[in-house]
């Protein structure tokens, strides 16, 4: 089941105007894009816990490919700091227009968040970005993994 629609996208800044929703439109062509900076990031409130089975990434199709290279994607509950949640997986290049999917197991969370970690300043640019799973899960059925 397509989970991502139902959330609400934010990201650690805004450049030319290419907001964080542009990443959930359907559109492949209009894209995220955060300014230069360290550690830039993209999160999508899911706006209660899911069970993640896989995201999905569309790579810009103009120029600059190589910006999603390195990014992390993380699936958990904290919202106050991207990178305590754990991560899904590390998205080591998508070419330029391509979609890959990345497989998450059923990590839980309601937050799912996509950055570029460490110290150099970099941008971050999504042009789409597809959340599947299963959900939304209760309290019990949170419980079940901790027995």
């Amino acid at each position: 089941m397509k989970i991502a629609i139902r959330g609400t996208a934010n990201q650690s800044t805004t450049g030319h105007n290419w907001y964080a929703t542009n990443a959930l439109d359907g559109k492949n062509y209009t894209c995220t894009h955060t300014e230069f900076q360290s550690e830039p990031w993209w999160k999508l409130d899911l706006m209660t816990t899911y069970s993640v089975n896989r995201v999905n990434i569309t790579n810009r199709h103009d120029c600059c490919s190589d910006r999603i290279n390195g990014a992390e994607i993380r699936i958990g509950n904290v919202s106050s700091n991207v990178l305590s949640n754990p991560v899904c997986a590390v998205v080591s290049t998508i070419p330029a227009g391509a979609t890959y999917s990345y497989p998450c197991h059923g990590m839980k969370g309601r937050y799912v968040t996509v950055n570029i970690p460490g110290p150099l300043q970099k941008y971050l640019t999504l042009c789409e970005v597809e959340v599947y799973g299963e959900g939304p899960l209760f309290q019990e059925d949170l419980c079940e993994d901790e027995t």
